[in-house]
């Protein structure tokens, strides 16, 4: 019986799969005729897009770095009036007034003291919370999530006059304690957000083996628990050391002007319109925050942080 077709003509175009094309790199859409060279359209379209990103990179952190840099120039500067674009004469000598003023200098103090207060208690009232709310499922949880959430989303002015009442009633108002108590109200729910989210994918197989292997609870807490949640304690206590750095209303309310730190003397000065004097302040309110931060990440890398979340 013949074979009903055809046998394959000589001239016939070879497919893809031919030996001839073995080798070709085949790309979306490219027929055996095309390269997979990219169209010099696409090369100018690329390029373009490239450009126009790092126009827009370089504008952003310009906008960033723009009120830093007229803080400096004017920290350090005299006599600069308009329409000169630079000062004409340089000096450090409103930056020396300024650190030798005692009020500068008391709440400066104040302020270091009540942010490093208020993040170690944080620290030691988020962590046993968060570790609950990390690891164990039980009735009520969400209810627990919303409470917790509740002062990140209620108005500051509504929590710091309920909290000035119920101080004044008990004594705490216009006193360092009453500041520090305030101070725990915003930060415990960023402590225990962070902690939480670094219990859950915490591992408790490593504590038992640790306690199976005779280490008591104690020496199992401070090798075992504190070494695999350490980044995200530190991390915790910059949220907590921030947020108390910062806080105005709260200080205000509650330290009754008995208790004078860096964010009202700023804001006084902010009020009297001197630019020099707000310039100075506003670089020292900035000092701490950037060191801690600088000494924390110097000693602490971001693969650490990524492998808690």
């Amino acid at each position: 019986m013949k074979n009903p077709l055809p046998p394959p003509s000589p001239e016939r175009t070879p497919g893809r799969n031919s030996p001839i094309f073995k080798n070709q790199k085949w790309g979306k859409g490219q027929n055996f005729e095309q390269n997979n060279t990219t169209p010099p359209l696409k090369i100018r379209s690329l390029d373009f897009w490239g450009r126009l990103g790092g126009g827009l990179r370089f504008g952003l952190y310009f906008v960033l770095a723009a009120p830093l840099l007229l803080f400096i120039l004017y920290a350090f500067s005299n006599r600069w009036f308009f329409p000169q674009p630079f000062p004409v004469e340089w000096t450090s000598a409103a930056l020396v007034r300024t650190l030798s003023d005692t009020r500068v200098l008391a709440g400066l103090l104040d302020s270091l003291g009540i942010a490093a207060i208020v993040s170690l208690l944080s620290l030691a009232l988020g962590f046993p919370a968060a570790r609950v709310l990390g690891l164990r499922q039980f009735r009520g949880r969400q209810i627990a999530w919303l409470v917790l959430f509740l002062p990140t989303v209620v108005p500051p002015l509504a929590i710091g006059m309920g909290l000035n009442i119920l101080f004044l009633q008990t004594g705490l108002a216009g006193t360092f304690l009453g500041v520090v108590l305030a101070h725990l109200i915003p930060t415990l729910p960023y402590v225990i957000f962070t902690l939480a989210g670094a219990y859950a994918r915490y591992d408790e197989n490593f504590e038992f083996q640790s306690l199976v292997l005779g280490a008591s609870p104690v020496r199992t807490f401070l090798t075992v628990t504190l070494r695999l949640i350490a980044p995200s304690l530190v991390v915790a206590a910059l949220f907590a050391f921030l947020i108390s750095w910062s806080q105005y209303l709260l200080t205000l309310l509650i330290g009754s002007g008995r208790i004078i730190t860096l964010p009202i003397l700023l804001f006084s000065a902010a009020s009297g319109g001197n630019p020099v004097t707000i310039a100075v302040l506003s670089l020292i309110f900035l000092a701490p925050p950037v060191l801690v931060i600088a000494i924390t990440a110097r000693h602490l890398r971001g693969g650490e942080i990524r492998e808690q979340y």
